[in-house]
């Protein structure tokens, strides 16, 4: 299974009530949190970014809480038995925070009715489960606009994990915002089929690079195709899930920066209030879920300036990535001169758009 996916139209619009009121916490009995991490907590990426936001509920609400976490847990049977392990251990609210541990969230969720449960990227609710995902697309139209700037080969890679809509999403999005703003770039794609293997993502930067490639942009964890880049010495790159600044101000010259803390730190403190309900949540860059990790000095003024405009306006809602006129790879209609993309539409997305040459993945 991957790691992330679409919430489905009716996960992704709801709010769907919970199993009733909850008793709020005694003052002496701490909240106990449980999350499970499918990579290392160090791997500067996703995994980081959720113990970054279970950090924050820490410092929110200090010895109110009582946090623990499990790291490396691999998609399918052994998740099930972490978040076994985190339920027996008595945490009342558990963490899930990747796509394939979804059918072991709902299995687990039956078993522990009085535990809640909340899924990152998944779309299956039930009365103890609530599910949670950003709408990280709107980091990449910025990534696209910045890279089609600055492309002097007018060739920008894209190492993708999965052929999910999230994905496709992504790959997309930076390619329209860098065609528009320069109308002779090429998208290039290679498909790693990881989320973190840092040896993997590194063959496929420099496969990306050997093809001409001088933007980089990822869909995977490590910081493994920052150092490809920082090692060709004339390719930029984007921090994925965290900020990667460590390789600023080149090769990465900004980033999208997954920003859970907030919407941890809010859900814990529903479970102490008594008021945790299911609900479903798709958050951007309005809601703060998406951030844009600063633009180094390595971006000329005027680039940086139009990146920031566009930030504005997403957030805003006076530009949405995907506006029509716009076709599919094959030519068939996607959206009407002015139409916007409506959620439902985008959690459907498993095609290229016109434009982008890249075989599609089998």
């Amino acid at each position: 299974m991957n790691r992330r996916s679409f919430l489905k139209t009716t996960a992704a619009t709801a709010i769907v009530a919970g199993a009733g009121s909850l008793p709020a916490f005694a003052a002496d009995e701490p909240l106990k949190i449980g999350f499970i991490y499918v990579g290392p907590v160090g791997d500067m990426g996703w995994s980081y970014q959720h113990d970054q936001g279970r950090q924050a509920i820490e410092a929110a609400y200090g010895d109110k809480v009582q946090t623990s976490f499990i790291e490396n847990v691999p998609e399918g049977p052994d998740a099930e038995r972490a978040l076994t392990q985190l339920a027996l251990e008595g945490n009342k609210l558990i963490f899930a925070t990747s796509f394939g541990f979804m059918d072991a969230v709902m299995n687990v969720a039956k078993k522990f009715p009085d535990v809640k449960f909340e899924h990152a990227t998944g779309y299956k609710l039930s009365d103890n489960v609530a599910i949670y995902d950003a709408k990280f697309f709107q980091g990449r139209a910025i990534q696209g606009t910045i890279g089609g700037r600055m492309t002097k080969t007018n060739k920008i890679g894209y190492i993708a994990s999965f052929p999910i809509p999230e994905v496709y999403q992504g790959i997309n999005a930076a390619y329209l915002a860098a065609k528009k703003v320069n109308p002779d770039v090429e998208m290039k794609v290679v498909w790693a089929y990881t989320w973190f293997d840092p040896a993997k993502e590194a063959d496929a930067a420099a496969a990306l690079i050997a093809d001409g490639v001088d933007v980089l942009l990822q869909h995977t964890d490590s910081t493994a195709p920052q150092a490809k880049a920082q090692e060709a010495g004339n390719v930029i790159t984007f921090g994925q899930a965290s900020d990667m600044s460590s390789f600023a101000p080149m090769p990465r010259v900004s980033s999208t920066i997954d920003n859970w803390a907030p919407y941890y730190v809010k859900r814990a403190g529903a479970m102490m209030d008594g008021a945790w309900a299911s609900q479903a949540t798709w958050g951007g860059i309005d809601t703060g879920m998406v951030e844009i990790g600063e633009i180094s000095d390595a971006v000329p003024a005027e680039v940086k300036a139009e990146a920031l405009q566009l930030k504005e306006d997403i957030a805003s809602g006076k530009v949405h990535p995907f506006t029509g006129p716009l076709k599919k790879q094959d030519g068939s209609a996607f959206l009407a001169d002015g139409e916007m993309a409506t959620d439902e539409l985008l959690h459907s997305m498993t095609f290229y758009v016109e434009g982008i040459t890249a075989e599609p993945p089998k």
